[in-house]
């Protein structure tokens, strides 16, 4: 294993993230295709033998069962000054809007409920899951702020987010004495290259660390066509985002299979070594031991700069999708509403 810097921290963390959305009780969340908690431990455990130390988990996956597992499989398996862990938190509610809970008050209860869940005193990098547009950015840099100054948090991180807003998040940060975020999990993968339009080059610039999640795609890139998983067949979220582009991508895929005969490894390390030349530490999801094995393999795999090329040029550009999708259905909104208020 390998291990570097994320983004402008102090955090030492591998050039692998073990995701852990495929953790949790699927009684009480919404995907099927998770795995309960004694498979959960076996993973993590594997994980921290192959040298893994960065785990990424979030309030919303199973209802905070991700969590949970995570916390009690840690506290047995390693010690905490020695593992970097990273938890989510959700936009406020309608119910909280209505309230009158404000987005600083929902940061503080967000983590309190997560740190419970974990079982942990503080997070090593707690990120904002997913745009709030109900909610002032500068609320949510000030609930973050308090939390990194009450020890609850050390850095702070931020999801799916366009360019412009990370930007305008960490100008805003920076003049008002607050926290900046140090690191970025967007959609990213070999299939899926829209983050290197704009994002990638401010990451760049300003040293953000960029950890995406759906490394594989869904399962995607390390499956050779035709081949399934339950994984494949019931993640309803994985096939809003491929099934439309699923006749484009498929040369690129079958450049993988063929890359990975040439070399003789797996799927899983060709596509993984191409997105490693590209960011800091992909998020990679594992449900089996040879999911965690894969992709540490990954690491050492060193692709030509021929080879990187093979896999890219037949690229075509994406519309965005999922979480995304939305944001930019927000966003027009937003400025809509600017526009007829100015």
């Amino acid at each position: 294993m390998e291990y570097t810097k994320l983004g402008n921290s102090d955090l030492q963390i591998s050039r692998i993230c073990m995701g852990c959305m495929g953790f949790g009780d699927s009684k009480n969340g919404q995907h099927t295709w998770t795995i309960d908690e004694e498979h959960s431990r076996g993973i993590i455990k594997h994980g921290l033998e192959l040298g893994i130390n960065f785990f990424d988990t979030a309030i919303g996956y199973q209802s905070g069962t991700s969590e949970q597992y995570l916390g009690r499989a840690l506290k047995d398996f390693a010690k905490r000054e020695d593992v970097v862990v990273a938890t989510k938190f959700l936009p406020r509610t309608e119910e909280e809007i209505n309230a009158g809970v404000t987005g600083q008050q929902h940061i503080e209860r967000m983590l309190n409920k997560s740190l419970k869940n974990l079982d942990m005193d503080y997070v090593d990098l707690y990120i904002y899951h997913m745009w709030d547009y109900q909610t002032p950015i500068f609320d949510i840099l000030e609930g973050l702020s308090r939390v990194v100054k009450a020890g609850k948090a050390r850095y702070i991180g931020i999801s799916n987010c366009f360019a412009w807003q990370l930007a305008k998040a960490n100008a805003l940060a920076e003049k008002e004495g607050f926290p900046q975020f140090v690191s970025v999990q967007g959609h990213y993968n070999l299939i899926f290259r829209e983050e290197e339009r704009e994002m990638a080059k401010l990451c760049q610039e300003d040293n953000i660390a960029m950890t995406p999640y759906s490394a594989l795609a869904g399962g995607r890139l390390s499956k050779h066509l035709g081949e399934t998983s339950k994984r494949l067949q019931e993640d309803s979220y994985a096939r809003l985002k491929y099934d439309a582009t699923a006749t484009q991508d498929r040369l690129i895929i079958e450049r993988v299979e063929e890359l990975a005969q040439k070399h003789g490894v797996s799927m899983t390390e060709v596509s993984l070594a191409w997105l490693l030349t590209k960011v800091t530490s992909p998020v990679v999801g594992a449900t089996k031991l040879h999911h965690v094995e894969g992709a540490v393999k990954a690491v050492e795999l060193v692709l030509t700069k021929e080879e990187l090329d093979y896999l890219e040029e037949p690229y075509i550009p994406h519309s965005l999708v999922g979480v995304m999708a939305q944001n930019t259905a927000a966003s027009a909104k937003e400025n809509h509403v600017w526009s007829i208020k100015n």
